[in-house]
């Protein structure tokens, strides 16, 4: 029965992994987006990444909708894409992430029903990461501008639709480095402040995506 019971587990989880549930990605919860987003930078910064793992495999599930087995296994490639990118010290050592990267995009664009291009999603994501890192060496705007166009490739929309969501999140960025620079570090009150930006970066995503897919729908 134990046999049985394994072998049809693991035909399951074969299943599974094979015949992707198609998704609406446009479709999420910004509350619980940036509540999770929010989670994943606070253990992320402190090099805690059993809870990293388990915060990217609930975020895969809440904003991309994915099966229980692929969100695992997506969540691996994130996290290790993000510990590559996280000890490099030169962008030879950044690209180290990118196979990781553009196999996450790949298995998120074989459900989703928008048909965005991974291996451009997977640069743009490294790219925006990049910037990020070396602010002082980039003019305002260029971390606003990186993360929209990511969210215009993910969601096939203009990025200048997208500079709310995108200003937004940058701005959370922001008040995680200025506070990290601080005797005292980042408190939890600045981890609250963070989530409250985030889930004004993430609402104006969700409610531009809607209006979109309505557009669309207005067309037909």
């Amino acid at each position: 029965m134990l046999l049985a019971a394994t072998a049809g587990g693991a035909g399951w989880a074969a299943a599974e992994l094979a015949r992707p549930r198609r998704t609406d990605i446009r479709v999420f919860d910004p509350d619980e987006v940036a509540r999770l987003e929010t989670a994943m930078w606070r253990s992320y910064y402190d090099r805690r990444r059993l809870p990293l793992f388990g915060q990217l495999v609930a975020l895969l599930q809440g904003q991309f909708h994915l099966q229980p087995l692929r969100a695992v296994a997506l969540a691996g490639l994130a996290a290790r894409a993000a510990a590559v990118f996280q000890v490099g010290e030169r962008h030879d050592d950044y690209r180290r992430a990118l196979p990781y990267l553009e196999r996450y995009y790949s298995a998120i664009r074989a459900v989703s029903e928008v048909p965005f291009d991974p291996r451009r999603a997977a640069w743009l994501e490294l790219e925006w990461w990049i910037i990020h890192r070396e602010a002082v060496l980039h003019p305002p705007g260029d971390l606003e501008n990186a993360l929209a166009a990511l969210a215009a490739e993910l969601y096939q929309l203009p990025a200048e639709r997208l500079w709310a969501h995108a200003s937004r999140r940058a701005e959370a960025m922001t008040i995680r480095d200025h506070a990290s620079y601080r005797e005292v570090g980042v408190l939890d009150d600045d981890w609250n402040r963070i989530e409250a930006v985030l889930w004004v970066a993430w609402k104006a995503l969700a409610d531009e995506v809607r209006t979109a897919a309505r557009e669309e729908e207005a067309e037909a």
